[in-house]
């Protein structure tokens, strides 16, 4: 009897630490890829990187740069999708970290007089050390 209820306990938590969230992840993917739209940017499975230029039921074809290489890919194929406005939101965020860190931190007089040491040669070195290769003099 107890390993009966042992069984049944297993396989509840397989179902609900394996089997469901991986349903939940199929069904989101499925509807990312029913909702694709043109001008969005999207990922293959293969890492190709482009912008959507036209959806058909079964196939989406896309830009991969500005000169215009067009590829079809089977809709099964998109890794992940993400319009325009999204792609860009990252790049601003950062340029806007990048003036605050700019702001926070002054350059103060010292740091702007600093001046790079010049470098001694290699060859200068080189010519100080005396060789211990018989046949180099």
């Amino acid at each position: 009897m107890d390993s009966i209820i042992l069984l049944v306990a297993m396989i509840a938590v397989f179902y609900f630490l394996i089997i469901r969230p991986e349903n939940k992840r199929k069904k989101q993917a499925e509807n990312m890829r029913n909702s694709l739209k043109k001008g969005e940017r999207i990922t293959t499975i293969g890492g190709l990187v482009g912008r959507i230029v036209q959806v058909n039921d079964a196939t989406v074809v896309f830009e991969t740069s500005e000169d215009r290489v067009r590829i079809e890919v089977a809709k099964w194929g998109i890794q992940s999708a993400e319009s325009m406005e999204q792609a860009a939101a990252p790049k601003a965020k950062k340029a806007d970290k990048a003036e605050k860190k700019a702001e926070e931190k002054p350059q103060t007089e010292e740091e702007a007089k600093t001046v790079a040491l010049p470098i001694e040669d290699k060859a200068d070195k080189a010519e100080d050390k005396p060789s211990y290769d018989p046949e180099i003099k």
